[in-house]
C-alpha cells in the first residue's frame, strides 16, 4: 500500500520549514515547498531530487490570500489532493511594547496569524470534501508563556493555539496539530526588532538552541543538554515526527494533557509530563 502523502510546507526556505521538508522527503513523501525566497527553494528542491526524493516548489507569500489559494489550486490540479499542510512561516522581531514598533507588530500578525488562517482557508474546502487531511500549525513554547520583549509574538502564537483548538473541534473528520518548538537555531530573529535584542537572542540561541533539524526529528534537547525552556518536555525520538503537546482526544494542541510525537500520517507515541 502506498503511504506517500502530498505535503505542502510554508516557510520552507530555511529553519524548521526546510528541515521538515528534508525529513518528510526522506521518509518518502512528496513535498511542495513554499516561501518567498525562490532561489533557496530551487536549490533545496534540486538537492532533494538528486537524492532521489519527490519535491517541487512554488513562490508563496502567506500574507497574500489570493497567492496562497493559487498555489493550493495548482497543487490540487496536478496531484488531486493535499494530504498535509504544514503552516510553518513565521517571524519574531523582538522589542519592548513601549518602543511602539507598530510596523513589527503588524508584520507578526500578518505572517504568524493571518498567514496560518490563509493556509487553512486554502486547503480546508478540498480536505472537507475528501473527509481526510491534516493541518499542522507551528506555534512555539511562546504559545504557553509570555516574556518581556516577546509580547506580540506570544500573542500571535497563543492565537495560533486558539485557532487550532477551535478548528479541531469543528472538523472531526480532519487532524489538527500544533507543534511547539523551543529555542531553535534559525533565521527567525534576523530581521525586525531592536538590534540589541537581536544580538542577545542570537547569542542565547548559539549557546543552547536546538538545531532546526532537531524539531523535525522530535529531539527535545538543547545543545547544552537541557530543555530550551521550562515548557519543553523531553520525550523519546519518533521515526519522522516532531515534539508536540496534546490533550487526550482525537486532535493535538499545545500545553494541555500529555505530550505526543507525531509522524505525518498520525501515529502517536504518548508520554506524560
Amino acid at each position: 500500500m502506498n503511504t506517500s502523502k502530498i505535503v505542502l510546507v510554508t516557510g520552507a526556505s530555511s529553519g524548521i520549514g526546510e528541515a521538515t521538508a528534508r525529513r518528510l522527503a526522506a521518509a518518502g513523501h512528496h513535498v511542495v515547498l513554499g516561501a518567498r525566497r525562490v532561489d533557496r527553494l530551487a536549490r533545496l528542491v534540486a538537492e532533494l531530487k538528486e537524492a532521489g526524493h519527490d519535491a517541487e516548489y512554488a513562490e508563496l507569500d502567506v500574507t497574500d490570500l489570493a497567492g496562497v489559494r493559487a498555489v493550493v489550486d495548482d497543487v490540487l490540479a496536478r496531484h488531486g489532493r493535499i494530504d498535509v499542510l504544514v503552516n510553518n512561516a513565521g517571524i519574531m522581531p523582538l522589542s519592548m511594547v513601549e518602543d511602539l514598533r507598530v510596523d513589527d507588530w503588524n508584520r507578526m500578525i500578518d505572517v504568524n496569524l493571518r498567514g496560518v488562517l490563509h493556509g487553512i482557508a486554502a486547503v480546508l474546502p478540498s480536505m472537507r470534501e475528501r473527509r481526510a487531511g491534516q493541518i499542522i500549525n507551528v506555534a512555539s513554547t511562546a504559545a504557553n508563556r509570555v516574556d518581556p520583549t516577546g509580547v506580540v509574538y506570544s500573542a500571535t502564537k497563543y492565537a495560533v493555539r486558539a485557532v487550532s483548538e477551535g478548528l479541531r473541534q469543528e472538523t472531526p473528520d480532519l487532524r489538527v496539530t500544533v507543534v511547539c518548538p523551543g529555542l531553535t537555531r534559525s533565521e527567525l530573529t534576523h530581521s525586525g526588532g531592536t538590534e540589541q535584542l537581536q544580538d542577545a537572542v542570537r547569542d542565547a540561541v548559539g549557546e543552547v538552541g536546538l538545531d532546526s533539524s532537531a524539531g523535525a526529528r522530535g529531539d527535545s534537547r538543547s545543545r547544552a543538554g537541557r530543555p530550551p525552556s521550562a515548557d519543553w518536555f523531553p520525550t523519546g525520538a519518533a521515526a519522522h515526527g516532531t515534539l508536540i503537546w496534546a490533550p487526550r482526544s482525537r486532535g493535538e494542541t499545545c500545553g494541555q494533557g500529555g505530550h505526543v510525537q507525531l509522524g505525518v500520517g498520525g501515529r502517536l507515541h504518548r508520554g506524560r509530563e
